[in-house]
């Protein structure tokens, strides 16, 4: 990656939340998180204490555990300037959730509502704090951008990754219908309601399709696995990525659900 560094003010300690979808085979997606923002000037940690954020707790119904990790989350991520998510999902429920778990909560409310105001998605993050949309990376092809319902409901993540997108030479982004309709996964939901799962998948994989577009790309690693498995399944050749890997020049690594062939 080429380009000027962010200005000396965006030097911050800042910390990345690494989503546990992304798998231990799958480093170069944590790497290609870590090099936009040091590109960016940001300094970056991934504190070792972090664990899930307890969204699938929280999903399922089970509060006190959600309550649990939240509290661990909190206390883990105080004393950083930002908070910075790779996936909508994580960023969301920080942002969103978090502040809600503790309504009623002197000690933890103030906490959780803190952590809230200084917690971004990744690319909205680049371009919107940093103010930082060219990296200087090359790819040749075509490509269509899904929204996830966390990013965009609860982040409000919808123009940065394009802005982004559109500094990348010689790639094409064609928008697909329906960009903001759920993929199926929803978590737990995908286990709870497969047939309804499936069906939603399958619509959205259909508008991927109609695109023409040969790389499929999203900001949160459970919308993309479920769409990978599902145009696998149907023996699809689009390729499906994190917009990351594509930011930060790492499309030589394998596509997500590639590298279980």
């Amino acid at each position: 990656m080429s380009g000027p560094s962010a200005p000396a003010s965006y030097r911050r300690r800042l910390l990345v939340i690494y989503n546990p979808t992304a798998g231990r085979r799958k480093r170069h997606r944590l790497e290609a998180y870590l090099d936009l923002l040091e590109e960016a000037g940001c300094k970056v940690h991934v504190p070792a204490s972090q664990t899930c954020c307890g969204q699938p707790a929280y999903n399922s119904g089970d509060r006190e555990m959600a309550v649990e990790l939240a509290k661990q989350t909190v206390a883990a991520f105080e004393g950083f300037d930002f908070i910075v998510a790779p996936s909508g999902s994580c960023g969301g429920m920080i942002k969103h959730h978090y502040p809600q778990l503790f309504t009623e909560d002197k000690e933890w409310g103030p906490r959780a509502k803190a952590l809230a105001a200084r917690t971004f998605e990744l690319t909205q993050f680049l371009a919107e704090q940093c103010g930082r949309v060219d990296f200087g990376v090359h790819l040749d092809g075509h490509a269509t951008y899904h929204d996830s319902c966390s990013s965009l409901r609860e982040m409000n993540v919808k123009s940065a990754p394009r802005k982004l997108l559109s500094k990348v030479d010689g790639l094409k982004v064609t928008e697909m219908q329906e960009t903001d309709a759920c993929c199926g996964f929803g978590g737990t939901f995908c286990i709870k309601f497969p047939d309804v799962s499936n069906s939603m998948a399958a619509r959205k994989v259909a508008t991927i399709n109609e695109t023409g577009a040969d790389l499929l790309l999203a900001g949160d690693m459970g919308c993309l696995m479920n769409l990978a498995g599902k145009m696998q399944r149907d023996g699809s050749k689009v390729k499906v990525r994190h917009v990351a890997e594509v930011l930060a020049g790492m499309t030589d690594e394998p596509a997500i659900g590639e590298e279980t062939r």
